[in-house]
Order: C-alpha cells, then sequence, then structure tokens
C-alpha cells in the first residue's frame, strides 16, 4: 500500500521541483503541497482504494504525510471509521 501511496503522492501532490526526497513521514505540506493539490490527491487516493473519506477526516493531519495517510486508509478499509 505505501508504494501505491507514494506514487499517487508523486502525481497529484503537485510538489515542487527539487523538494528533495519524499520518505514517509515527510511532512507534504512543508514540502511544498499546496491546499488545491491535497484535494486532488485525495481524490486519488479515495478512486484507488475504493474509499470516501468522511467529512471528520478532511483535514491537514489526515494528508500530511503518506504514513498518515496510509493509516486513514487503513482505517477506513477495516470500517474502523464510518465513510
Amino acid at each position: 500500500m505505501m508504494e501505491q501511496i507514494r506514487e499517487l503522492i508523486e502525481q497529484h501532490a503537485g510538489l515542487p521541483p527539487g523538494a528533495g526526497p519524499i520518505g514517509d513521514d515527510t511532512d507534504l505540506y512543508r514540502a511544498g503541497m499546496k491546499s488545491f493539490a491535497s484535494v486532488q490527491l485525495m481524490l486519488a487516493i479515495e478512486e484507488t482504494f475504493e474509499i470516501e473519506f468522511p467529512e471528520e477526516m478532511l483535514n491537514r493531519a489526515t494528508f500530511r504525510s503518506a504514513s498518515a495517510i496510509a493509516h486513514a486508509v487503513e482505517q477506513l478499509a477495516s470500517g474502523s471509521i464510518a465513510a
């Protein structure tokens, strides 16, 4: 799953060239991701993993890093949080 998330980040997060290597815990906002790009990333994640983020998860913390995204996807896929 982490590899898929990293690919989606690369494709949709709109990070500027030279942002450097993006690790699992890299703060994507500090690396240059803007709000619009985070929405694009969210939509790509929903489509890829066939989930829907509930309103209470639509915040910066959910999309701050690859690890945070993976945690949210795992919660939604397992049904821990109802969409």
